[in-house]
């Protein structure tokens, strides 16, 4: 994969060249010369066919995580979640102990401590990760959900981005079965500060989720700009942080 320099841009293939555009601008690829029937069916490529099948059972995956939580990931997130949390997934179905190579997934490697070990503190925007905005301790009761930060002063322990006035603190407990992608996601109360240096305890109870699956917690932190009394997202959610803290 090469960038295009040219004052002309387009998109389409010429003769063996793919031109396209991507994140990272317009692209050019050369045209494989191996056939999709020969991969699919050739004896030489069964390793590629075991990879593909992989690679597609964690990119599924994580289609199924990423809407499981879309009332929460909507604006806190970055423009290569997809491709960051399926890399994620795929190292989460490599631990899968029992099937064999090619049919390992998901479903079978998260129930492993490794499994779940690769996808605890994932943040979905790259730009605003949870360590770097949220500067104090806080507790997760995995039983219960809730989430405690004692004592916040928020002007001295948030990472604050420039023009913030308020910051809302909200908190996420899903139940997500990834072989059925049967789901159950349960929001906390929101907690909505002046960004000041009054000290606050806030506390995040979501209800307990049904289904079947593991357990996800999640924290988001969300800035805003007051004008006229109005609170406005600041900069459509450039700075707002969501991690997802554990998994059980």
């Amino acid at each position: 994969m090469a960038k295009v320099r040219s004052l002309i841009k387009f998109e389409g293939t010429l003769d063996d060249l793919t031109f396209y555009k991507g994140e990272d601008g317009y692209l050019v690829k050369t045209k494989s010369a191996i056939s999709k029937n020969r991969i699919h069916n050739d004896p030489a490529f069964i390793r590629t066919r075991e990879n593909n099948a992989e690679f597609a059972n964690a990119a599924t995956s994580g289609k199924f995580l990423r809407r499981a939580i879309t009332a929460l990931m909507y604006d806190a997130k970055d423009q290569r979640v997809t491709s960051r949390l399926t890399q994620v997934m795929s190292r989460v179905n490599k631990e899968d102990q029992t099937s064999p190579r090619g049919e390992r997934t998901v479903a079978d490697g998260i129930q492993t401590p490794q499994g779940k070990a690769w996808l605890k503190n994932f943040n979905f925007n790259k730009h605003a990760v949870l360590e770097s905005v949220l500067l104090t301790n806080f507790q997760l009761n995995t039983t219960s959900g809730e989430i405690v930060i004692t004592n916040l002063v928020p002007r001295q322990q948030l990472g604050v981005p420039e023009g913030a006035t308020h910051v809302s603190f909200s908190s996420a407990f899903l139940n997500l079965d990834m072989a059925t992608d049967d789901k159950d996601l349960e929001l906390s109360n929101e907690v909505n500060l002046p960004i000041d240096l009054t000290p606050t305890t806030v506390t995040l109870s979501p209800a307990t989720p049904t289904g079947t699956g593991e357990a996800y917690f999640f924290l988001k932190i969300a800035f805003f700009q007051e004008i006229n009394g109005v609170q406005y997202a600041l900069n459509n959610g450039a700075f707002n942080a969501l991690q997802l803290l554990e998994v059980v």
